[in-house]
């Protein structure tokens, strides 16, 4: 799991490329994920929506775009991370963003 969040900035990451990685088959990761509850896209969904939540609410990258870090956390597409990203945390990334200022200027 830790080869799959070092590499969540690749908007290539795959089941495959991660069962190659391992020299494993697809199907034994999809498993793996299976007994776990959960699929690799799902996995992986939600890896990058924390990440991207953490960078957000981390002064260090106030100064980056929105959009710089949906892209540096993997997200091609910046409409489909805003929806994903309400969706998870019942709030926008401008509105996540905006509640870490006000709480670092309390």
């Amino acid at each position: 799991m830790s080869n799959i969040v070092e590499n969540l900035g690749r908007r290539e990451l795959s089941i495959t490329y991660v069962a190659l990685h391992h020299s494993v088959t697809p199907r034994y990761i999809q498993k793996l994920f299976e007994s776990e509850g959960t699929t690799f896209t799902e996995y992986v969904l939600e890896q990058r929506l924390v990440q991207a939540n953490r960078m957000l609410s981390d002064p260090r990258f106030s100064n980056r775009a929105i959009t710089d870090v949906a892209f540096k956390v993997g997200f091609g597409d910046l409409s489909y991370f805003t929806r994903t990203f309400r969706r998870r945390f019942c709030m926008t990334p401008s509105d996540a963003r905006e509640r870490a200022r006000r709480e670092s200027d309390a």
